[in-house]
């Protein structure tokens, strides 16, 4: 009974290890996926390079914009930095500046994990590899067979690939061409996995040397950010829901879920108008913003319209 809850202590706390770590188990998986369903060298000169480039580094592109786009702190970065109520001294922008560069680049390494681990996975399995450097290998491997041009010796290289497609004669030398190439894609593969591995526990340890706080204190900094986070979210929803209730109250007459309603009210034609169609932020003061067309015609109309009670005949 208490082997769970230990466990769970454990997790606290680690919900980017965590989540890091289900990122990359679901690129890997993907990644599988996508080269049993999709990947087909075409076994071509010219075309082996572009096919095998583009799916090595297009899913990888495609996967670090949505790790951009898919954390909050990127949204949070950017949005409203150009408002004409941001007036700072330059000392305050210098600090700015470098927080934010700070933040940077921690949105940019949980924006590499599924990218990184695309290309490892891909560069281990060695066969995108395969297909865009086939027809690039040393022709040495062809020194003894006469009569064979360069361009056709490119030709058959770049068909070493798709078995299929070579002449039995030159099986066994298809075989070593893949094996070369093989070893080198996971060699590569396996050298960007270190590389990241060592860059990121040093960004840690430099991190962790450069914090101005101690480690426990550390730890209880990132527990208030936490639960802040999560009530503030609560007060968010409870704040927004309530404010808008009263804006609804005021036009239909009545709060939603309430089961006493004795009355409800009648918006007439230029009401329905009013609140209809595209709503834009509407600056009513330099502190405050109408978040709707609702929200517009409920501070400006007195709402003295006609109600309708629930226990008469309309």
């Amino acid at each position: 009974m208490t082997f769970l809850p230990k466990w769970l202590t454990f997790l606290k706390g680690k919900e980017v290890v965590i989540a890091n770590a289900i990122i990359a188990i679901l690129t890997i998986g993907g990644q599988q996926l996508f080269s049993f369903f999709t990947f087909s060298c075409p076994c071509h000169v010219g075309q082996n390079l572009i096919y095998g480039l583009a799916f090595l580094g297009v899913p990888a592109l495609i996967l670090l914009v949505l790790g951009y786009a898919l954390n909050n702190q990127t949204w949070r970065l950017v949005t409203g930095k150009r408002s004409p109520l941001l007036t700072e001294s330059t000392w305050n922008q210098l600090l700015q500046c470098k927080l934010t560069c700070f933040v940077l680049c921690s949105i940019t390494g949980r924006a590499l994990v599924a990218p990184v681990t695309w290309l490892a996975v891909t560069l281990i399995n060695g066969s995108y590899y395969v297909c865009a450097v086939s027809e690039y290998v040393s022709v040495y491997y062809y020194g003894d067979i006469p009569n064979v041009t360069i361009s056709e010796r490119q030709r058959i290289l770049a068909a070493f690939p798709c078995s299929q497609l070579v002449p039995p004669e030159l099986s066994r030398e298809r075989d070593e061409v893949i094996l070369l190439l093989r070893y080198q894609s996971q060699v590569a593969g396996w050298l960007l996995i270190a590389v990241v591995v060592i860059t990121v526990f040093l960004s840690y340890c430099l991190a962790s040397c450069l914090s101005p706080l101690s480690f426990l204190h550390f730890r209880y900094w990132t527990s208030y950010v936490r639960n802040e986070q999560e009530l503030f979210d609560e007060a968010t929803d409870q704040h927004s829901k309530l404010y808008a209730m009263k804006h609804v109250k005021k036009f239909f007459g009545f709060v939603p879920g309430n089961e006493n309603i004795n009355e409800i009210r009648i918006p007439s034609l230029r009401e329905w108008q009013a609140i209809s169609g595209l709503a834009f932020l509407k600056l009513v003061d330099e502190e405050h913003y109408d978040y709707s067309l609702l929200h517009d015609w409920a501070l400006k109309d007195s709402a003295d319209r006609k109600y309708l009670k629930l226990d008469e005949d309309p």
